[in-house]
């Protein structure tokens, strides 16, 4: 099916053809026609399945009819975990927008002055995208106003639960009218994420996109163990100095530990910044701009701060520290291989974090290859994947054993009896 067929306005669909979109991936095919017809929508869908486009056509296609109301509010609200989201997501609606001029874009976070977002909701607007944390400190000004508001989208909703925002999205959706449409889309449609739902989204049809394996299949994962944190950092400078490596983001778990990561290549040579939650917005933005334009050619993050970046050009990503879900494994790695370009994830991992590996092995459905460099081998013993396997030759495979473990030895017969059973009386004469 093209979009040709999923009853846009004519105006959407050229600014498609001239993007060069021509079929629509799944979760589009699922989506668009329902949210055409108005139903609210609680959608599962992974990053890199094309859900931006899914909620924003619709919204779009909404507004080429005049709105019923007067004022000058947004008639689309869109709800983003992080700035860095927001806009990607401005960028997409402008895009998809280029030829309905009467449509104007909006976009609030932190990290930024208030004044010229304060200036642009002066305006009469028709798609506001906003963090939570903004918009709440806006509506607290009287800056926003919702008596427009025909459809609340929230995006990445499992996200804004884990950072905490459950609180300021029930307060935004309590402004907004009840008879608006209703769009959730997230990772994972489960525990918290179900209970905002069904508070928020009226009888509600469930969209469920597994596209776990097809979005991974042109990426290269493998797996690196290592004895400890100065042999990881050894790892680390080996890949970043291949010369295959041409733009990379390297994970970190914590803001502080990015920092020092930063240190420590910059003193190897390595062009390389930091990107986390502490850097106000005009450096994190600046941050971007020299990884796109080739300044810098590594960037350490943490999660949140890489949620919604998308540079073509990453081709490696390398997790220095295991995500503790695994889905953020995913989004992690999904930073790479875009648009069908062939990417490249390696994961560095000591004997602690072999359940970790267990649990993104069983949510992804693949078997992440051990491989170890030459030179740079662990000293002790790990269990490899059950999947394919690439060794020194200095090494035996018989002699891997599970993290954590004492290699079995022979003992000689088995008893004949096992503990913890009670053994027969033997009848002795007398």
């Amino acid at each position: 099916m093209s979009f040709d067929e999923l009853s846009l306005h004519r105006k959407i669909l050229l600014a498609l053809a001239e993007e060069g979109y021509s079929k629509p991936t799944d979760i589009q095919l699922k989506a668009i026609p329902k949210i055409l017809k108005g139903f609210d929508i609680r959608a599962s869908a992974q990053t890199g399945t094309g859900k931006t486009a899914a909620f924003l056509l619709p919204a779009l296609n909404r507004l080429t009819s005049p709105s019923q109301k007067d004022g000058k509010g947004p008639r689309i609200l869109i709800l983003a975990p992080t700035r860095e989201l927001a806009m990607q997501i401005a960028v997409q609606a402008k895009k998809y927008s280029k030829h309905l001029p009467k449509v104007k874009t909006v976009s609030v976070f932190g990290g930024v002055p208030y004044h010229n977002q304060i200036r642009d909701l002066s305006k009469p607007c028709d798609i506001l995208i906003a963090t939570p944390g903004r918009l709440i400190d806006l509506m607290d000004r009287r800056k926003v106003n919702f008596s427009r508001l025909e459809m609340l989208v929230l995006d990445e909703a499992d996200r804004m639960l884990d950072m905490g925002f459950t609180e300021p999205v029930e307060t935004i959706v309590a402004a907004t009218p009840s008879s608006r449409q209703t769009l959730l889309f997230s990772a994972t449609l489960q525990g918290n994420v179900i209970k905002l739902s069904e508070k928020l989204l009226n009888k509600p049809m469930d969209i469920i996109v597994h596209a776990k394996q097809e979005k991974n299949e042109n990426i290269e994962q493998s797996l690196h163990y290592a004895d400890d944190l100065g042999h990881k950092n050894r790892l680390l400078d080996h890949i970043l100095s291949e010369k295959n490596v041409d733009y990379a983001i390297v994970f970190s778990s914590t803001k502080r530990h990015a920092d020092q990561l930063v240190g420590e290549l910059h003193e190897k040579g390595h062009r390389v910044a930091a990107l986390h939650g502490d850097m106000n917005q005009s450096k994190r933005s600046r941050t971007i701009a020299q990884l796109r334009n080739g300044k810098i050619k590594i960037l350490v993050a943490t999660d949140v701060a890489a949620r919604g970046i998308d540079v073509q050009s990453i081709t490696h990503v390398i997790n220095f520290d295991l995500p503790r879900s695994a889905e953020d494994y995913v989004h992690r790695i999904g930073r790479t291989g875009r648009a069908g370009a062939k990417g490249t994830a390696l994961s560095l991992a000591t004997r602690r974090d072999s359940v970790l590996v267990k649990n993104i092995e069983k949510f992804t459905g693949q078997l992440i290859p051990v491989v170890e460099i030459p030179g740079l081998e662990p000293r002790a013993q790990q269990r490899p994947s059950r999947g394919k396997r690439h060794t020194s030759p200095r090494r035996d495979d018989k002699q891997r054993f599970k993290p954590g473990s004492k290699p079995k030895r022979k003992t000689g017969p088995k008893p004949a009896f096992k503990f913890g059973k009670k053994q027969p009386k033997r009848r002795t004469s007398r």
